[in-house]
């Protein structure tokens, strides 16, 4: 028993030594080692791979274009927004254009929206207008999107976001016009902007997520 209690006493004040002799190390630590002088930081956080693209279609209101979304379809939709509004879902403009896309109150009723005060106050359908807008022109678009995409007027690429771009823009029509007489008739809107800037500044972008829809709504969920 005796024997028992010293190899107790023992191994306690072993122990008591060691931690005494680790605690009260005098090393000093040399911190410059730990600087961060001279280096470019970078705190960007990329993308979750897992986000699905639906989920990036419905974006916070007022969020800004960022370049980051490169040539995918959500960089798309949002470098036209940025352009039209800077990214405003609650805009309107001199005009009387409205939201983040800047929709004519004609066009919204094309797609089944008639109350346009309730169209301003709701991002979702915002978003589900710029679909259907654009689907509807992609189908209208479909024969010259077939027989001009690859082609170049007065220098410029034409490619299926270039033309869809410039239907947000101006509409179908003008861009049938602008395409079949090669650049001739290049239409201007109010503030100066016209088709052949559009085609450029949104040229080669992926909408092959759009489908071709006559009978395109934003009402259908």
């Amino acid at each position: 028993m005796k024997k028992n209690i010293a190899s107790y006493l023992i191994v306690s004040l072993t122990i008591c030594i060691l931690l005494y002799v680790s605690l009260s190390s005098n090393k000093a630590i040399d911190s410059s080692k730990y600087s961060t002088a001279g280096l470019v930081l970078n705190y960007t956080v990329s993308q979750d791979a897992g986000t699905k693209t639906s989920d990036l279609a419905l974006l916070n209101a007022n969020k800004s274009y960022s370049p980051f979304l490169g040539k995918s379809f959500v960089g798309f939709k949002e470098a036209l927004a940025f352009k039209e509004s800077r990214g405003d879902y609650f805009t309107v403009n001199t005009l009387g254009y409205l939201g983040k896309y800047q929709f004519g109150k004609a066009t919204l009723k094309l797609i089944g929206i008639h109350d346009s005060e309730e169209f301003l106050k709701d991002p979702e359908l915002q978003e589900r207008a710029f679909i259907a807008n654009a689907e509807r022109n992609k189908w209208i678009l479909r024969r010259d999107i077939k027989n001009f995409v690859g082609k170049k007027i007065n220098g410029i690429a034409i490619t299926e976001s270039g033309i869809l771009a410039a239907a947000h823009l101006a509409g179908a029509g003008s861009v049938k016009d602008y395409l079949r007489s090669y650049g001739t008739e290049n239409f201007e809107d109010a503030y100066g902007t016209t088709i052949e800037y559009y085609m450029k500044k949104f040229s080669g972008y992926d909408t092959s997520f759009l489908k071709p829809n006559k009978n395109a709504k934003a009402t259908s969920v």
